[in-house]
């Protein structure tokens, strides 16, 4: 019995019908409210009286991450600040990060796609649910809390980090439901192995994971690691974060909530729409947000849509997993990381040349980006002290800007191989299976 009967069980005509009333609405809303739209809409001469169908959608103009950051902090926001009631917030490429303001309304939409999300999964309001997701500007912890919540779950706020205090307390407080990322999910279990705790002895039954891409190898080996059903969780913070889409029992496609989301597939080159059933890039648009709604955001997500009745009884379209992406976004730790974005803080650091490449290896079951830059002459041959000292002042800002923890190489000059057409800036050392 799924959590919304309502919605996500809704005849196909009828969510149709509801979607297109919606999408009205918000084009109407952002154009008369978000000036980046009003002169959009202006350019491409549509009006909210232009849509009379769903497939209308594709007369709009589509929205890229370089929108946000352009308008960054609120200038996408379409209500007063007064009516703000939380600012969530992401990396972006120029180290300024992509902001997603929420009224109450926005903060009650959200948590009913979650609780949707974790409905499915099988969490009930019986179940000690121990949320390791990082909390704070992040969406995925607070998200999955307000969604647990709405369940009425026991819920455990841990956050991320502090591994071997996570199992004391998935024993001790004998938690059955686990929220992480996948890759932080395998740390605690072969964390668990090396403190000689049987994880599968424990009352986990159940995790909902997300926040990065993951392989169905991973799910399984999850699964067989620590004897837990292990189900997804897909969204973005410039959607509002997780809940955008879910897995059910059957694990056949991820359900999306169509009546918050209208979902599209189109060619990444021409963005001409594509029929359901054809694999190309998804983009969304909000249906009822209101401090910030989205259209046609591209995800850069590459994905198929279809649309089935599934045996847990739900009608509404359906996502295959992700098969990958159309840039070379990194997701390290949850964070989503761009080489400029690196290049950026490399090239506030006196000590080193404009030259560099990432490196992305696995490290047990998490990516580790290593940093490699070439160092100043005078700096590179003042000895390893000084090459030390340097290291940890580059590993610290980027740290201190981004979030995440790198390991830094100041390499000679002239390390780095030079190139005639586009630099190589990404060296990818992880096995092809576990990308």
């Amino acid at each position: 019995m799924p959590w919304n009967d309502e919605f996500e069980c809704m005849p196909v005509e009828q969510i149709q019908k509801f979607q297109l009333e919606k999408l009205k609405e918000t084009v109407a809303w952002v154009s008369e409210k978000i000036p980046f739209y009003t002169e959009k809409f202006k350019e491409a001469g549509i009006s909210a009286d232009s849509i009379n169908s769903i497939e209308d959608v594709s007369k709009l103009p589509v929205t890229v991450k370089n929108d946000l950051r352009d308008n960054y902090p609120f200038g996408l926001c379409a209500v007063p600040i007064e009516e703000v009631v939380r600012v969530h917030a992401s990396s972006g490429t120029t180290g300024k990060p992509i902001t997603g303001p929420y009224t109450a309304d926005d903060l009650e939409q959200w948590t009913e796609c979650m609780a949707r999300n974790l409905w499915a999964a099988g969490i009930r309001p019986t179940d000690i649910v121990q949320n390791a997701y990082g909390h704070g500007l992040f969406t995925g912890g607070l998200g999955f809390h307000q969604g647990a919540c709405k369940l009425g779950c026991a819920v455990v706020p841990t956050g991320a980090g502090m591994t071997e205090r996570q199992i004391t307390i998935l024993k001790d407080f004998k938690s059955n439901v686990l929220l992480a990322t996948p890759s932080y999910t395998l740390t605690i279990a072969e964390r668990a192995e090396e403190m000689k705790v049987d994880i599968k002895s424990l009352p986990l039954r159940v995790g909902v994971f997300g926040a990065e891409p993951w392989t169905t190898q991973m799910r399984t080996e999850i699964e067989n690691r620590m004897e837990i059903k292990a189900m997804e969780a897909y969204g973005l913070t410039e959607l509002g974060g997780p809940g955008v889409a879910f897995d059910c029992e059957a694990q056949e496609g991820l359900h999306i909530n169509e009546d918050h989301y209208l979902a599209e597939v189109v060619d990444p080159a021409t963005f001409e729409p594509l029929p359901l059933g054809e694999k190309g890039e998804l983009i969304f648009t909000s249906l009822q947000r209101r401090a910030m709604p989205m259209i046609r955001y591209r995800t850069k997500d590459i994905t198929r849509l279809y649309r089935e009745k599934c045996s847990c009884g739900r009608t509404m379209l359906k996502m295959e997993k992700l098969s990958g992406r159309t840039d070379d976004m990194l997701i390290i730790s949850g964070v989503n990381v761009f080489p400029s974005q690196i290049e950026a803080l490399l090239l506030e650091i006196d000590e080193v040349e404009p030259q560099y490449r990432l490196v992305v290896r696995k490290k047990g079951y998490l990516d580790q980006l290593t940093v490699q830059v070439e160092g100043k002459s005078e700096v590179y041959e003042a000895g390893d002290q000084k090459r030390h000292e340097v290291e940890g002042k580059i590993s610290a800002h980027i740290k201190g800007m981004m979030g995440i923890g790198v390991e830094v190489e100041l390499v000679e000059p002239k390390f780095i191989a030079r190139s005639e057409g586009k630099a190589l800036r990404v060296v990818d050392e992880r096995p092809k299976q576990l990308r």
